[in-house]
């Protein structure tokens, strides 16, 4: 499973650092040692930082970066790790630098920050740094025991507090990460629902929909994606009330456990990576985690709906009709485009049940958005500049990339059914991932603010990156998270 480390904070102790084993690591100005900590470190090292700053090696590294110094003299450190620090460095470099020393740490790693100012964003990525996920795998009998992180301050308890909300956060971002790696016959809709319904514990208040309910409901545009599976399938609320009396924010993710297509089958090649289609979910699980964590003032709901997208005898056929709970029917051309079926019927629950002050829904919808931004960008749509642009702020604020993508009304034709309200895909290939947007929002009531998020070359990347390992990477937790600080709890 995903670890986060443990931290302790501790005051400053030159003596202590001297004697520190493991790796030690140490923010170093641009120009040189510019701390008492550092100017410690380079006494005791017998100027060895004060070299290295002088150095093109130190001139070329960017804000953020680590250069390693092995078996320093007079320290009994195996190694130190000096991060280069500026003032001027933005938040996303930090993050960087956590995430760098966290790789490079290893055992009995210790680390002392430059100041107090400086954990709030490198022990974000720290705490989010590239893990593997091994709760599948043999444990390594020769592996050694991970050490304990220290660092030390001269107000180590401020430091502590106010670093706390960030591993609240970091917490949430593992939590997506474990949910999306899962293979599939561990994760099904039945263990997804149990694995939330155990954050009540927290403080949320957890509801989960069963098919009679949703049926009950009307739901079934969302139904006829899973009626192929001998998985149920489920809608999951998690309501966060940490404000007054004011309308909730809604999340809401689509939690395809596992997309075969149905139907309309996928090619085998790839295929087992469709464990990752319940991206959206994932992500609102985490954010719903870690607003619940560090107990958020604000009020926030957060709907998941879970299926199973298989092909077979009760399987829906492309050609089926379908009425969703709006009352829309849908002719289902393509059963590989079920997403926007289930998001469908939980947006329309959302506003009917909750009367959110705005939505926003996640999925991993549409290969197009791949095409279009790669896997440096979610697509964000949406029907509300303002609400769109605050978004696009807590998301570059966290170093989560995302990219305002165009709508539009001419879009819609394409979607026109000869013998139902709208068709499920449009008529060509051409400009996927909005037509899916259009779709979407034939769904939000008027007066509703609405994001839609299309996750699907960030929820899971092929290789590790500086702040996420291959894998699930949790894009979107500390946006949203972000968002809701920023936006919500004033």
């Amino acid at each position: 499973m995903s670890r986060t480390p443990r931290i302790d904070f501790l005051p400053y102790d030159a003596q202590a650092l001297s004697e520190a084993t493991g790796r030690v690591a140490v923010f170093l100005g641009v120009d040189g040692p510019d701390s008492e900590v550092a100017r410690d470190l380079d006494a005791a090292m017998g100027g060895a930082l004060s070299r290295l700053a002088s150095g093109h090696r130190w001139g070329r590294a960017r804000p953020g970066e680590i250069v390693e110094i092995a078996v320093p003299a007079g320290l009994a450190a195996e190694a130190v790790l000096a991060v280069k620090h500026d003032a001027e460095a933005g938040r996303l470099a930090m993050r960087r630098a956590g995430g760098a020393i966290a790789k490079s740490a290893g055992r009995g790693a210790r680390c002392w920050p430059r100041s107090c100012a400086m954990p709030m964003r490198w022990r974000s990525g720290w705490r989010c740094a590239p893990t593997a996920f091994d709760a599948h795998r043999k444990p390594d009998e020769t592996a050694e025991p991970e050490g304990r992180v220290r660092v030390m301050s001269d107000d180590s308890e401020a430091l502590a507090r106010a670093a706390g909300p960030m591993a609240a956060i970091a917490e949430g971002v593992a939590f997506t990460r474990d949910l999306v790696n899962e293979p599939a016959n561990v994760l099904t809709t039945d263990d997804f629902a149990a694995r939330l319904a155990a954050m009540q514990e927290l403080g949320l208040e957890v509801e989960i929909l069963e098919e009679d309910d949703l049926a009950r409901l009307g739901m079934g545009a969302l139904l006829a994606v899973g009626q192929g599976s001998d998985s149920p399938s489920k809608v999951v609320v998690m309501r966060w009330q940490g404000g007054g009396d004011e309308a909730p924010l809604a999340l809401v993710g689509k939690g395809v456990v596992f997309d075969t297509g149905g139907i309309s089958l996928k090619p085998a090649g790839g295929m087992e990576d469709m464990t990752m289609d319940m991206g959206g979910a994932g992500t609102v699980a985490g954010t719903m985690r870690a607003l619940a964590l560090r107990r958020a003032k604000a009020n926030v709901v957060g709907l998941v709906g879970l299926v199973e997208n298989m092909p077979s005898g009760n399987a829906t056929r492309p050609g089926d009709v379908v009425r969703s709970m709006k009352g829309d029917t849908v002719e289902v051309i393509n059963t590989d485009a079920e997403g926007r079926l289930v998001l469908a019927d939980v947006m329309w629950y959302a506003q009917e049940r909750f009367k959110p002050s705005g939505m926003i829904d996640l999925a991993t919808l549409t290969g197009a958005i791949i095409v279009a931004l790669g896997h440096e960008n979610a697509g964000v749509f949406s029907n509300e500049d303002g609400f769109a642009e605050a978004f696009l702020a807590a998301a570059e604020g966290e170093g989560e990339g995302a990219w305002r993508m165009p709508m539009g009304d001419a879009y819609d034709k394409t979607l026109e059914s000869r013998i139902a309200d709208v068709r499920n895909v449009g008529t060509g290939r051409e400009g996927g991932s909005i037509t899916a947007a259009q779709f979407l929002k034939r769904f939000v009531q008027d007066g509703t603010p609405w994001i839609h998020l299309d996750i699907a070359g960030t929820a899971s990347l092929k290789s590790e990156s500086a702040l996420a390992p291959k894998g699930a990477t949790g894009w979107g937790v500390m946006a949203l998270n972000r968002l809701v600080a920023d936006r919500y709890e004033g």
